[in-house]
């Protein structure tokens, strides 16, 4: 223990213990825990391995002249898109001769609850003239879908109209309530999503209001706008005297439920139709048909953030003609947005 160098090596350590020990801490502070190490965030699904994903707002557009007449031959020149009032940049796709190439996939969707009990047979004969008036041969394909208590898939996407006619004679008897609400978002979140052709419309068949949906109007709206999915709405309450569905005058919006499907049809860019004339619904299918054929579309790339808000979309006819422009009105920006 005589040995100097370890004597100078014991006291320096025991001034830097006391040091230590002295030293102040913050009034009630603990000992405070390392920090933790720099977590890298999770990426967004669309951005996963370098790769950036734009997501694109796609609107088909159709226009009508003073009569109700599709106009084509327009050019990208003669529209005008805004987003919530502000102007955008689009692309145009819609040369009428190049999207007539793509198949339109059409779903018809019937009512079968109580009140179409008397006129079942009417209703059968509306959705198989509709699929013989607007499909074309080995080109579109169709799909048949009855709402009442359920919601039932009778007939998924075919191009076969002898496999569509069947489902639809294979429909009985009516169930009791009406689920038109609930039908509409389980068949665009469904089966529109998955579809290879930017062409969709969705058929729908009632005579009544909805009673029976756990799906809101503003739900069946938003999942349509957010598969492209137009609606065409047909209200089979009214006809005319001595036709095959007795009722009030044809032509006009009655009610509650008429007000509902006209909602339907103008948000997504389609037309709604008020008749139980046979005769005056081949004419309307004849207006689907060539409306279906006249279209142009329209995509842009939005910008975010993507946080469920949602945005107006208005386009118009930048020729100062008086043309009637149907198109969906909005879309839901979030991540579920389309991606290109």
């Amino acid at each position: 223990m005589n040995n100097p160098r370890l004597w100078l090596s014991l006291a320096a350590l025991a001034c830097a213990l006391l040091g230590a020990a002295a030293a102040p801490r913050p009034s009630g502070a603990q000992t405070q825990a390392p920090a933790a190490p720099r977590q890298t965030p999770t990426p967004p699904r669309d951005e996963v391995e370098g790769t950036v994903v734009s997501r694109v707002v796609r609107v088909p557009v159709t226009v009508l002249d003073k009569k109700g007449t599709p106009v084509t031959g327009l050019t990208r020149d003669d529209f005008l898109v805004f987003e919530d009032k502000r102007p955008v940049q689009f692309d145009f796709l819609g040369e009428i001769k190049e999207l007539e190439k793509l198949p339109i996939y059409i779903g018809v969707l019937m009512d079968t609850s109580s009140s179409t009990s008397g006129k079942l047979g009417f209703e059968k004969e509306a959705a198989m003239n509709f699929f013989d008036v607007v499909t074309r041969s080995r080109k579109d394909w169709g799909a048949f879908v009855t709402f009442d208590d359920e919601v039932k898939l009778r007939q998924d996407f075919t191009r076969n109209l002898d496999l569509l006619r069947k489902a639809i004679d294979g429909v009985k008897k009516p169930g009791t309530q009406t689920s038109l609400f609930d039908a509409i978002w389980q068949f665009c979140d469904q089966k529109m999503r998955g579809v290879p052709s930017p062409r969709r419309a969705l058929v729908i068949i009632t005579d009544g209001d909805d009673t029976y949906s756990r799906a809101r109007i503003e739900d069946a709206i938003a999942i349509a706008q957010k598969t492209d999915t137009i609606i065409f709405s047909i209200s089979t309450k009214g006809g005319f005297i001595g036709s095959a569905v007795p009722g009030v005058e044809a032509g006009t919006v009655k009610d509650s439920g008429d007000k509902e499907l006209q909602k339907l049809a103008q948000e997504t860019g389609g037309r709604a139709f008020y008749t139980g004339d046979m005769l005056a619904l081949e004419r309307a299918f004849k207006k689907i048909g060539e409306e279906l054929r006249s279209q142009y579309l329209l995509t842009y790339r939005p910008e975010g953030p993507f946080d469920g808000g949602y945005r107006r979309i208005e386009v118009r006819v930048a020729t100062g003609e008086k043309y009637k422009v149907n198109s969906k009105k909005g879309y839901t920006a979030d991540r579920d947005l389309l991606s290109k």
